[in-house]
């Protein structure tokens, strides 16, 4: 049995999963970062006290006894320059970690994990020995890259798309927090828009590939002062948000016709999947779609034994 251990500390979520390169199965475990009623988020300085708080306690959920190595994500992506204190986290505990039980020990992005479980949660980890198109939608990130083979990054990763201002995350937690739902509050949005039937339509204003998402905020605001039901308001931004993302498909895929995979915690909603299904499309399961380490943990195989593609 060769395990590797993967480690994962976002501004949302402290993570950490196990993967077993011969059964291929994986454990994980994470917890949210607390967040106090109303907020819409956290300092650097809050997220980093955070983490350092609940890595003993997510690192004691999961067995990673004689584990071969250990991957984490010391940065949010693979540009230039990218960085947030709160992966240093994770990063330092990784590099201990590795030095007390003599493994090596292997750096990725934060974005790179997300693809990466995703792809094993939808069953297309053969898609790294080819390019394909992902989605990276979360509270930070509202990105569509072209995904390519890369000997030393398993996959390199090139900027095609993304929103121009705010992020798909954030507009569904600010809407939910307009609505008196706690941070984060994608989950709980789709559980209210689930309690609507009322027909909504919206159509999405694009830069080439590009989105622009600020606007959304105050037509939902306006939206729920018009009278509508909290409800119908959690659709209504909802329906936005998938059909932004449907219109950036459709764009993206006109010069690149290529497989799409659709990873981040946005795309864990089911109303926004629905929007988006077609063939040549996957997705993963909520658990691999919000933050998590399991991708890293990939990482660490792929980097030391190769990874099973079929």
């Amino acid at each position: 049995m060769a395990l590797y251990l993967g480690l994962d500390t976002s501004n949302y979520t402290t993570s950490a999963a196990v993967y077993d390169s011969e059964t291929h199965a994986v454990r994980q475990a994470k917890q949210l970062l607390p967040v106090k009623p109303g907020e819409k988020g956290l300092r650097q300085s809050d997220a980093v006290f955070h983490h350092t708080v609940q890595l003993p306690e997510v690192l004691a959920q999961v067995d990673f006894t004689g584990c071969a190595g250990i991957g984490v994500s010391g940065k949010p992506r693979q540009a230039e320059g990218s960085y947030m204190p709160c992966f240093l986290c994770g990063a330092g505990a990784a590099r201990m970690l590795g030095q007390a039980l003599s493994v090596p020990v292997y750096i990725t992005s934060h974005q790179t994990g997300h693809i990466l479980a995703a792809l094993y949660a939808a069953g297309k980890l053969s898609l790294l020995g080819r390019p394909f198109i992902a989605f990276h939608v979360s509270g930070g990130t509202t990105e569509c890259v072209l995904c390519e083979p890369d000997e030393k990054r398993l996959i390199h990763i090139e900027p095609l798309a993304g929103s121009l201002d705010l992020k798909a995350g954030q507009l569904i937690d600010r809407v939910g927090i307009m609505l008196g739902l706690r941070f984060p509050c994608g989950a709980e949005l789709e559980r209210l828009a689930e309690e609507s039937q009322a027909p909504c339509r919206y159509q999405p204003v694009c830069k080439e590939a590009d989105c622009c998402l600020s606007g959304l905020e105050n037509q939902c605001r306006d939206f729920l002062a018009q009278g509508h039901s909290p409800q119908d308001t959690a659709r209504f931004c909802l329906t936005a948000v998938a059909e932004v993302l449907a219109e950036m498909t459709e764009r993206v895929l006109a010069d690149r016709p290529l497989p799409v995979l659709y990873a981040g915690g946005v795309m864990s909603d089911k109303l926004i999947q629905e929007r988006l299904t077609g063939d040549g499309r996957y997705f993963a399961s909520p658990e691999f779609s919000c933050d998590n380490a399991v991708g890293t943990a990939l990482f660490a195989a792929a980097q030391q034994e190769g990874l099973c593609r079929s």
